[in-house]
């Protein structure tokens, strides 16, 4: 039997993807995002609170989102997003959106937090948008 050659670890395809962000850069961003809904600064012990992590870690992160542009941020100061972080953080919060209903939807229960972060870094936009399109038809 000959083993097929499109197959590659976990590390395999995340090196193939060439993305500019990682997973805990897109973690970071998406709570950022989330926090400018409630219209007021963001601090970065305000953000290392909401994900659990030590104000040193997130500050770093902002200062990794930062130089990919898609925040503004000074130290000890807020976190602001950019105009790219703000397109990207949205997408960020509608694909955590759409993967949670789906998951609580075949659950049947209402709480998947857990199981949408620990997927929604592995999926595409193309499959979020075509779960969003069934999910539609069904609830």
């Amino acid at each position: 039997m000959n083993p097929p050659d499109n197959f590659y670890t976990l590390k395999g395809y995340s090196l193939l993807e060439q993305t500019k962000i990682t997973s805990s850069m897109e973690d970071y961003l998406e709570m950022i995002c989330r926090l400018h809904h409630d219209e007021h600064p963001i601090r970065i012990k305000e953000l290392a609170e909401c994900l659990h992590v030590k104000p040193s870690s997130a500050s770093k992160m902002a200062g990794n989102l930062k130089s990919q542009g898609l925040v503004e941020f000074e130290k000890y100061g807020t976190v602001s997003l950019t105009e790219d972080g703000m397109q990207l953080g949205e997408y960020l919060l509608f694909r955590h959106e759409v993967l949670h209903r789906f998951f609580c939807y075949i659950n049947q229960n209402t709480d998947e937090l857990e199981q949408v972060e620990k997927v929604e870094h592995f999926m595409n936009p193309q499959t979020v948008y075509n779960i969003q399109k069934w999910m539609n038809k069904f609830t």
